[in-house]
């Protein structure tokens, strides 16, 4: 599929995260006429969806949550703009034709809706790694068949489809993803037991959502990464490697037969991936911090502890065990992380939480057993955010 001419006409899912308005930005500074905003959705900010959608002119807007959209209603009034609420809504988003969607919807609650938009066979841009994570081999059966072009859009995943040959492939050796190591990189395992929400969320290079967050505090988030890689570029997980690199420069490594290494490297800017992921197959001007070398100064890298952050062998672990392993891995995480980021549990319970769901998960009678097809992936989910919810008495009607 090659470059469409403009206007491109786009999606955005998940427009008021920090992923969508970072793509709505890139849009705003693009030239006039060289985008046009089909579609928006948004959780539950009402207002600022409103916002959104007037400024870039989009023909239709999705709430998720239902209760939500009378204050949205009310915000478009007037405004010849299509409304429409709860999931529904946002798969009828994500369907609206476009030449070029961005799937920024987080967790596993965006697995539908990017389906939806995955089956337009256009280009689909995506920052929801869980889709990947959750139902890796169909989902990119699905893409294959529809003909559907993947841009990644992770920092990590994009710096590795930059500098990915794929005519090498039989001569690539491995791939790295780099991690910042979070904010809890220095400190030891006494000290992470006293963890609040606010010590988690003060990533020290990336500004991201509340639960991504406390992903990249755990170093879960790379850990799913990792699982993500694997259906991405077809690797086996021991040729995903994970290197702890705490200035956030060089964000993935492509090893090859030959002994290079070919790096791609910027200013830890989210913008950045999205650019080259708005304008493939060409390239386009992005409002970010220029790469000073001398100025960096240095460039450290560490192998990651997997004593500290168990999360990382959790999610090695569920890959490498394969079936439902990670989408029950990556359920159980959503609920852990939406209890601690609620004072129900504490730093360390997360990983330990997730390792408990694993493995009453694999003595379940009630939890189907295969995944042959997406309906066994949302079943698996359900149960699996069940028995996540009954371990750490979270009630059915919070946490996800």
């Amino acid at each position: 599929m090659g470059f469409v001419s403009a206007p491109r006409r786009i999606s955005v899912l998940g427009a008021t995260g920090s992923v969508g308005a970072a793509t709505l930005d890139l849009i705003d500074r693009a030239s006039p006429g060289q985008y046009e905003v089909v579609a928006l959705t948004a959780r539950t900010n009402a207002r600022e969806l409103a916002r959104l959608a007037i400024q870039h002119k989009a023909e239709f807007v999705a709430i998720a949550d239902p209760a939500c959209e009378p204050e949205l209603r009310q915000a478009l009034l007037g405004q010849p703009i299509e409304i429409a609420s709860g999931e529904g809504g946002v798969i009828e988003a994500a369907q609206r034709r476009a030449d070029w969607i961005m799937a920024a919807i987080v967790g596993a609650a965006g697995l539908r809706p990017t389906l939806a938009a995955l089956r337009q066979g256009t280009a689909l841009a995506f920052a929801n790694k869980e889709c990947l994570v959750c139902a890796g081999g169909l989902f990119m059966q699905e893409a294959a068949r529809c003909g559907t072009r993947l841009l990644p859009v992770d920092s990590e995943h994009n710096a590795v489809f930059q500098v990915f040959n794929g005519a090498h492939r039989a001569n690539i050796d491995a791939i790295t993803l780099t991690a910042s190591g979070g904010p809890f990189r220095s400190w030891d395992e006494v000290r992470m037991q006293s963890a609040v929400r606010a010590d988690a969320l003060a990533h020290p290079t990336w500004d991201m959502g509340a639960k991504i967050s406390i992903d990249s505090a755990t170093m879960m988030n790379k850990g799913l990464e990792v699982i993500e890689a694997c259906w991405l570029f077809d690797l086996p997980e021991d040729q995903v490697r994970v290197v702890v690199h705490p200035q956030s420069i060089v964000h993935g490594m492509v090893h090859y037969g030959d002994g290079s290494v070919l790096a791609q490297m910027g200013s830890p800017d989210m913008r950045t991936p999205i650019a080259h992921a708005l304008a493939w197959p060409e390239r386009m001007t992005a409002p970010v911090e220029r790469l000073d070398l001398i100025q960096a100064g240095r460039l450290d890298f560490e192998p990651p502890d997997l004593e500290r952050f168990p999360a990382l062998r959790l999610a090695r672990e569920a890959v490498q065990a394969g079936g439902i392993a990670p989408t029950v891995l990556n359920a159980a995480n959503e609920i852990a992380v939406a209890a601690f980021l609620d004072d129900r549990i504490g730093f360390l319970d997360i990983a330990a939480s997730v390792a408990e769901a694993l493995d009453r998960a694999a003595g379940d009678e009630d939890m189907p057993s295969q995944l042959g097809a997406f309906d066994d992936v949302f079943a698996i989910d359900k149960r699996a955010r069940e028995l996540a919810r009954d371990l750490m008495g979270v009630p059915a009607a919070q946490n996800g």
